[in-house]
């Protein structure tokens, strides 16, 4: 009767789900199945989707009502969600399904997802961390609103001209989002520049109004995120960006055509484009306009939802709790005392103790240039109510740490949220800190570092209020939707706990020393990898061995990620097997990907680097057929998908005390990639997780690095007794290795001789004497096979479902609730 009932389910749900598509393809988009296209087919199977999550989402809410819930309010300047169809369709548990209902069509799903545009609306990890939070929320069941920009254009598309980045627009609205909802009568004005202004209440209170100088308005836009099957469905809410006034019909009647549209344009600036370029003054005020303008919709947003509730403002941090995903909505510590105490009638006290009992702050970063900091003349004069607050903060909070630490004026100065060197600016960072009742770190490692080091003076101040939380990446991504076979030889092995519960992999150790199963292991990677293989053949038009080392490294390319550390391990290769070309040497294809900041000419110039090291390698008859050298461009959520699966070697190499945690680490490690890499962010505790017999360890320690700093660094010592380094080093000077260019690498080549701020020449020994073991073990199939098996079953740790617990037991205080029916 049971398997009767699950199959006349499964033909219901079949039926419904190839209705819908239909009636949305007709009705929607306006076209008949035979003379759509595959476009068309996509957006009205999304609405089909959309339609399922919309009764849970609406279910969900009423849960929320009807329960006394908290709910995590998750801001974040980026999110980099990744496509929604097959992730959604996962979730709702209903996939094969919609094959079945689209095959009777003659319609394949796998061909419909590849025409769905990426939301490019993050950089990189931080905005990757934030969409696989908003993941283990609704799969956790926590109530959770994902908050954040909708920018028009997001992350740059990237092509690669003569192995230079060129930038192109990324238009994923081009044919606008499926997946969203427009709540048009939850907008709020923001206001910008202007005075301020006292005046006194009916109470005879002294109280300070802000009169700004223009508004706009915030549009939210909400994407429904499911949990994975059970019924339970969060919001990430996106704000844009519009005029209050659109139109100015006076200036058209006066045949000033551009200034009828002007507040039009001005307006809808702000949610444009990521993170807009800050070398220049306008670039650094748009900046700040976009943080302070999705920060404060989000809060008025929030309080608006409070007082729907009928709750008591005062109660607003019981019902609330607000995390900073890093510096960029730390403004919302002034915006909420502003909202409190000038919109709400607070006073200073009590808006304060609401404020700090909100708010929470996740630092993302050990470099000092990225903590943020605004000039204070731009900061008054962009927003003049806000920097009068944060002067009030601050001489409260430094006569409080007078105190504490008398006869300490280099302390108080240090804490101070004024900077005082050079222009005098507001620190972020240290608002931030002293604005929220808990700060964090996102590696073990960065965490101590960020007590030692960056926040020092902060953590002796306020040591409890310190703590770490490891990141994590779902599962249910980067393991179940990017690598279908290893996910479906785990559930013939484990079952299928491990989807919502990562530790139960733990049970593929006993399988460790079983030669049998490590062989299908081995068969399945081979699998994956050739998938890739054809991928790269297709379009890169490089041909490359599955059964080589697939040594990978895709991340952003920054000097301290050290991807041209990895270069010049490939020309070492290069010039050793020229040497002696009977080398034994076992085979590698090497593959990266990567976006470099637009404005950042050293990152531009290692990209240029890895594609020029390519064309020598690739095109040489005597080394292709054991080097291979792969640039893909454009690196994605999607393009991640394919590459994390297919990896052996999984390359963390920057220098030891610059990564907060990563976390492309850990979905390498998920995968089976067996990590190179230095004792910096995660790798740490990936190590200790796997063994140290399944990590190839290399380079100096952050004490080590320390000690040399101290003493004095001499980069140029390193390349004079190191003959195979200098080898290197001269080739790219003298042009040997880019068809007789003297000058396209002098830059890079200076820079490490003479500084090598982020120690690759002292590190290059150590690396290339590891990557020598790791080519032994990769040639011991049995042994690696092992390694690479142990490092998924040990992975449990780096689930993002681990990292949300301990946020919600130590930060957040918030429980998960039933779920919806």
């Amino acid at each position: 009767m049971e398997q009767q009932a699950a199959k006349n389910h499964r033909a219901v749900l079949i039926e419904r789900l190839r209705t819908s598509f239909l009636e949305h393809l007709t009705r929607t988009i306006g076209r008949p199945l035979e003379f759509s296209t595959e476009v068309e087919r996509y957006y009205a199977l999304s609405r089909a989707v959309r339609d399922q999550l919309m009764e849970q989402w609406i279910a969900t809410i009423e849960t929320y009502k009807q329960q006394d819930v908290r709910v995590v309010s998750y801001l974040s300047a980026e999110y980099l969600p990744g496509p929604h169809l097959l992730n959604n369709l996962q979730a709702l548990g209903v996939t094969g399904a919609c094959e079945i209902a689209l095959q009777e069509l003659g319609v394949e799903l796998q061909t419909l997802a590849l025409s769905e545009p990426e939301p490019g609306l993050g950089n990189g990890g931080l905005g990757r961390l934030a969409a696989c939070f908003m993941d283990s929320l609704a799969t956790l069941q926590i109530p959770a609103v994902g908050y954040g920009l909708r920018y028009e254009f997001g992350i740059f598309r990237q092509e690669i001209h003569d192995g230079w980045q060129i930038e192109r627009t990324d238009k994923w609205l081009q044919y606008g989002n499926p997946w969203e909802l427009s709540i048009t009568d939850a907008s709020f004005e923001v206001g910008f520049g202007g005075h301020t202004e006292s005046y006194t209440d009916e109470q005879g209170q002294v109280r300070w109004r802000w009169v700004p100088a223009s508004r706009v308005r915030g549009i939210p836009h909400d994407t429904p995120i499911p949990g994975y099957k059970n019924g339970f469905v969060n919001r990430l809410r996106l704000w844009s960006a519009e005029a209050v006034d659109s139109f100015d019909l006076s200036e058209f009647n006066a045949g000033d055509y551009m200034g009828a549209v002007r507040q039009k344009m001005e307006s809808e600036t702000i949610s444009k484009v990521l993170y807009p370029s800050d070398d220049k003054d306008e670039g650094k005020r748009l900046r700040l306009q976009q943080q302070y303008f999705f920060t404060s919709c989000s809060l008025q947003d929030m309080i608006r939802l409070h007082k729907l509730q009928q709750c008591p403002l005062n109660e607003f941090h019981l019902k609330w709790s607000v995390q900073l995903n890093d510096t960029h909505p730390s403004i919302g510590i002034a915006e909420l005392m502003r909202l409190l105490m000038d919109e709400n009638g607070f006073g200073w006290q009590e808006a304060w103790e609401v404020t700090q009992q909100t708010f929470g702050y996740t630092n993302h970063t050990l470099l000092p240039e990225a903590l943020e900091r605004w000039s204070l003349p731009l900061f008054g004069k962009l927003l003049p109510r806000h920097l009068e607050i944060i002067f009030e903060i601050n001489a409260r909070f430094l006569d409080g740490m007078r105190h504490r630490f008398p006869n300490d004026p280099d302390k108080i100065r240090r804490l101070s949220l004024i900077g005082e060197e050079g222009e005098k600016s507001v620190r972020m960072a240290n608002l931030a800190v002293v604005g929220s009742k808990a700060v964090n770190g996102v590696a073990e490692l960065h965490t101590e570092l960020l007590k030692r080091n960056t926040l020092h003076d902060f953590y002796e101040a306020f040591p409890k209020r310190f703590s770490n939380k490891t990141n994590g990446v779902t599962q249910r991504r980067w393991l179940m939707l990017a690598n279908p076979a290893l996910t479906d030889l785990l559930n013939e092995a484990l079952g299928e706990k491990w989807h919502t519960d990562l530790e139960e992999l733990r049970g593929l150790e006993q399988y460790a020393n079983d030669s049998a199963f490590l062989a299908t292991w081995r068969k399945t990677q081979e699998t994956t990898k050739s998938k890739l293989a054809r991928y790269i053949d297709e379009t890169q038009g490089i041909k490359t061995d599955p059964g080589s080392i697939f040594d990978v490294l895709v991340k952003r390319i920054h000097e301290y990620k050290r991807q041209h550390l990895s270069a010049l391990h490939i020309l070492a290769l290069y010039c050793q097997l020229k040497a002696d070309p009977s080398l034994q040497l076992t085979p590698r294809t090497f593959i990266f990907g990567g976006k470099a900041a637009p404005s950042y000419v050293m990152a531009k110039l290692m990209i240029k680097l890895i594609c020029t090291v390519g064309d020598l390698v690739n095109q040489d008859p005597q080394i292709s057929d054991r080097l291979k050298v792969v640039f893909l461009p454009d690196y994605s959520v999607s393009l991640g998908e394919r590459v994390y699966p297919a990896a052996d070697l999984s390359e963390q190499i920057s220098m030891a005390g610059k990564e907060a945690s990563g976390t492309g680490c850990m979905k390498f490690q998920m995968n089976g990639a067996v990590t190179i890499g230095t004792l910096d962010g995660a790798n740490v505790e990936i190590r200790k997780e796997v063994g140290e017999e399944n990590f190839f360890l290399f380079g100096l320690t952050t004490s080590q690095i320390d000690d040399v700093l101290a003493s004095g660094y001499q980069p140029r010592t390193y390349y004079d007794r190191n003959p195979l380094l200098r080898e290197v080093i001269d080739g790219l000077s003298s042009g040997r290795f880019s068809n007789g260019d003297t000058s396209v690498f002098r830059p890079m080549v200076e820079e490490l001789l003479s500084t090598d701020r982020y120690f690759l020449l002292a590190d290059f020994d150590s690396y290339v004497s590891v990557q020598k073991e790791a080519s032994a073990a990769y040639a011991d199939a049995q042994r690696w096979s092992k390694m690479s098996l142990l490092n998924t079953a040990r992975s449990g740790k780096f689930s993002s479902d681990r990292t949300i617990r301990e946020y919600c037991n130590d930060i957040w205080k918030v429980a998960p609730i039933g779920a919806a029916k």
